[in-house]
């Protein structure tokens, strides 16, 4: 096997004069992050169109997008028994890093690089493409029609089937938890916090100066 340049085996983007399946894969975020969303077309050898894909993926970036549209084209291949799959993308990034031509340093991206690696392996073909964004139009209407989706996505009004959320009123009141700093950071000495927890520091006498204000 002769590898390449960048040391990825050229068996996994074989040549062909075969026309293979198409995939246009296209994947957005409006603010990095932000609301994101992915699209995919997906053609057969005789270019002809059998799936448009395309999926609202909350507040996540825009390389996490494009990866989702890689993922979600490959598993398409892989459920409908597509032995090959040539996939055109506009990100230049993910092309090069599937090529193997750039390190995924990301440690959001890898696992999802990973998981693209696995699927792309399944099939008996594989290749990867970088094409300028004029000519993958319609994946990137599918990706901004999914993003439009989740933005404009109705609160549902409470019913019989969807109980109303707990109200302010109706959550438990929040506890004070002791601390202790040691080398500028706080260790907790009972109980723990949710990671993103947003906490007000107070020096104790301060706090119970607070706790005996009239309310």
């Amino acid at each position: 096997m002769t590898p390449t340049r960048s040391g990825s085996p050229t068996s996994l983007f074989p040549a062909s004069a075969e026309p293979w399946p198409t995939a246009f894969t296209d994947g957005g975020s409006r603010g990095n992050p932000g609301p994101a969303g992915y699209g995919v077309l997906v053609k057969d050898a005789e270019g002809r169109t059998i799936a448009e894909l395309s999926e609202f993926l909350g507040i996540q970036t825009n390389n996490f997008a494009e990866y989702s549209a890689l993922l979600a084209a490959l598993d398409y291949a892989v459920q409908h028994n597509l032995e090959r799959l040539h996939v055109i993308s506009d990100s230049e990034l993910m092309v090069k890093q599937m090529r193997g031509q750039y390190r995924v340093q990301s440690p959001d991206l890898r696992p999802l690089y990973e998981e693209a690696k696995r699927r792309a392996a399944r099939l008996s073909g594989f290749r990867i493409e970088h094409v300028l964004r004029g000519k993958n139009k319609r994946a990137d209407e599918l990706a901004n029609q999914a993003m439009d989706r989740g933005i404009k996505r109705p609160t549902r009004p409470p019913g019989p089937e969807s109980p109303p959320a707990q109200t302010a009123a109706a959550q438990p009141a929040p506890r004070p938890l002791r601390g202790i700093v040691r080398d500028g950071k706080i260790a907790l000495l009972e109980g723990s916090i949710p990671d993103g927890t947003i906490v007000l520091v107070m020096p104790e006498k301060a706090l119970r100066s607070a706790a005996k204000q009239p309310s």
